[in-house]
């Protein structure tokens, strides 16, 4: 018995961050126009992911969209600046973003 709750304490403490940065991203409205697995009126998160893997630059690029928006990379609609995500959020976003499968 004891093994089986260190094994769930060790899974929640392992989900914990991530079910953390989905809350932010619910927090700041990043999920009225993004979800993890299918495109709405931005891509999916995992589709992002994908674009950007390898690219150890993507971190800060998708951080400085977060805040100040952007357009054209994922077709006409433009994505709105978020002036309301502090630069340490955008980072944490960005992170948990680049980490979707």
């Amino acid at each position: 018995m004891k093994k089986i709750v260190f094994a769930f304490t060790l899974t929640a403490a392992a989900l914990a961050p991530a079910m953390a940065d989905e809350a932010l991203a619910k927090a700041k409205n990043c999920m009225a126009c993004h979800a993890v697995a299918t495109k709405l009126v931005g891509p999916a998160y995992k589709d992002v992911a994908k674009k950007y893997a390898g690219d150890k630059s993507a971190a800060d690029k998708l951080a400085t969209k977060i805040i100040k928006g952007g357009s054209g990379v994922w077709g006409a609609v433009p994505m709105p600046a978020n002036p309301q995500v502090s630069e340490a959020e955008a980072k944490k976003l960005a992170s948990w973003i680049l980490g979707q499968k």
